[in-house]
């Protein structure tokens, strides 16, 4: 532990290289210290005009709602008893109270089932396992590709129109859209030959194509489609519309709009048209958070790098007419990563967050 003598002299050193204009990252590292070590020590002195550590007279004793050990023992042989052998939590709980009896709320009942590793499928019935969809990536254009498709709502209530969209993972850009009058994986299956044609991809060039469950994703026609042109599908887990969020959050970004027509368009040509301004606007004019702000059309060309480059120029200016703004931490981080993840796993995330560390450092 950390004397309150050391901790005094590590706060005035750090603050004098940070007065000298060092960085106060670099000036704690020195020390072997975080910034967050370095700025509760601050809190803790001007809260208590003291630099002692605060843990030895901290309260340790167990919070007043912690359930007692007899609790926890009741929970854990009723869960065993014949009759809530084969039921959940969240059925035993509410048949307890039809009972009239009360021991803890469902919540609870799970915390107590998995500190006790009895936390499993309970019933005869087999517990379902969907696997996690594979994890994609893309270090450039045209190299996984997602699509959906959303409601338009047409000039009668329950009448709909079908909004087929398909947006590339690596710059977030809409490659092809088009709007039917029903959902069908032949009007997919042809959607998918022009984006292609368009694109000027070769049958060669591997190409992921991801999308959630319905029909028309994994009709046969798009299946033979996508074999044929050499495209891998991918789909989401059954009812899990996580593993494929960039498509849901485009879908966000359209129906959110100023200019959106939740009443219904009136005309099949009317909803085209109206697609046809957004997706302009969206790849030409929107800066998207995904990108750093970037519009999807400044990634995809290639221009990325220089207008990043210069934002970069113009906060490290700003930081050296104003040091006292940034308070000795670094600007903002405008870099982008080389490689995008679709449903990245744990080792994908921390890779990718130790390189933009790095790049700040």
């Amino acid at each position: 532990m950390i004397s309150a003598s050391d901790r005094k002299n590590a706060v005035l050193l750090i603050n004098e290289a940070i007065t000298s204009g060092a960085s106060c990252k670099k000036a704690c590292e020195r020390l072997g210290i975080t910034e967050r070590t370095f700025y509760r020590w601050k809190k803790r002195k001007a809260d208590t005009d003291s630099y002692e550590d605060g843990r030895p007279s901290a309260d340790h004793s167990d919070p007043a709602n912690k359930i007692p050990a007899e609790t926890r023992r009741e929970i854990v042989n009723i869960c065993n008893k014949p009759e809530y052998a084969s039921l959940a939590p969240c059925e035993i709980v509410p048949a307890l109270a039809d009972e009239g009896i009360y021991i803890a709320s469902e919540s609870t009942f799970y915390r107590v089932l998995r500190e006790e590793k009895m936390l499993n499928h309970r019933g005869r019935s087999e517990a379902p396992k969907h696997n996690r969809p594979s994890t994609y990536s893309a270090t450039g254009p045209n190299q996984v590709y997602m699509w959906d498709i959303t409601y338009l709502n047409g000039p009668h209530k329950g009448m709909f129109y079908y909004l087929y969209l398909f947006s590339d993972l690596y710059d977030r850009s809409i490659v092809g859209w088009e709007v039917y009058e029903e959902e069908s994986a032949d009007y997919a299956s042809s959607l998918i030959k022009r984006i292609c044609l368009k694109q000027g991809r070769l049958t060669t060039e591997p190409l992921v194509l991801h999308s959630d469950n319905g029909s028309p994703m994994k009709g046969a026609t798009m299946l033979a489609t996508l074999y044929q042109l050499g495209i891998t599908p991918s789909n989401s887990r059954p009812r899990v519309s996580n593993d494929n969020p960039y498509a849901e959050s485009l879908f966000k970004t359209l129906k959110y709009r100023p200019n959106y027509q939740p009443k219904g368009f009136e005309t099949l040509e009317e909803a085209r048209e109206w697609v046809s301004l957004f997706v302009k606007w969206y790849n030409h004019d929107h800066h998207h958070s995904g990108l750093n702000f970037l519009t999807p059309y400044q990634r995809r060309s290639g221009s990325s790098d220089k207008i990043l480059s210069k934002r970069k120029e113009v906060y490290e200016a700003a930081k050296a007419e104003h040091p006292e703004r940034w308070n000795g931490r670094a600007t903002r981080d405008w870099s982008l990563p080389d490689t995008v993840y679709l449903n990245p796993e744990k080792v994908h995330e921390q890779s990718e967050k130790a390189d933009r560390q790095m790049a700040v450092s």
